[in-house]
């Protein structure tokens, strides 16, 4: 009995309202759950994502993360937008940062390489970038090098300025792990 309170709780919810209430693991889980496989409401979570003020935004990047872990299917009709927003100014690193994570692990569609190489060789190359989306960026940038070896000189060159100016562990170890991989 109590399950089924919850199960319509959660078909009521108000989704920006839901992710506005807190910001910690358990309640993104929480709410990534109550998203599960349901494509609507993965369109929701986009939309707020994508069209939102800067507190929803960063707080829905990480639920997609989580929820594309365990779904990923259904990332990709979003995947454009998903790109598209990547070279914008004052983009939170947070929203950077989950998206990188989630694009290592895809096989991204050609028509999103250029795009997607360009921000990951921007990132790494700006020094006010944050770690982990440095180290994110190395790994996408080797996944695509396996369709564009063309590209794994640039990568070379790039990651080992980068290891002269910031030769932090997080750099070092992801750099290292990068460039034995090319």
């Amino acid at each position: 009995m109590g399950n089924w309170k919850n199960n319509f709780i959660l078909l009521s919810m108000d989704l920006r309202k839901k992710i506005l209430t807190a910001h910690n693991k358990e309640h993104s889980l929480y709410i990534a759950g109550w998203i599960g496989q349901d494509a609507q409401r993965f369109a929701q979570l986009m939309k707020l994502f994508l069209e939102d003020e800067y507190r929803v935004v960063q707080r829905s990047a990480w639920i997609i993360s989580i929820v594309a872990d365990q779904h990923p299917s259904l990332l990709e009709p979003h995947l454009r937008d998903m790109v598209s927003r990547m070279d914008m100014p004052g983009l939170p690193s947070a929203v950077k940062r989950n998206v990188l994570r989630v694009m290592q692990d895809m096989n991204l569609p050609p028509e999103l390489h250029g795009e997607v190489m360009n921000a990951c060789f921007h990132y790494i190359e700006d020094p006010k970038e944050m770690i982990a989306i440095k180290a994110f960026s190395m790994t996408v940038l080797a996944n695509l090098a396996k369709a564009y070896p063309d590209i794994k000189n640039e990568i070379r060159v790039v990651l080992e300025d980068l290891l002269e100016h910031d030769p932090s562990p997080g750099i070092r170890s992801r750099a290292r792990k990068v460039m034995s991989s090319l």
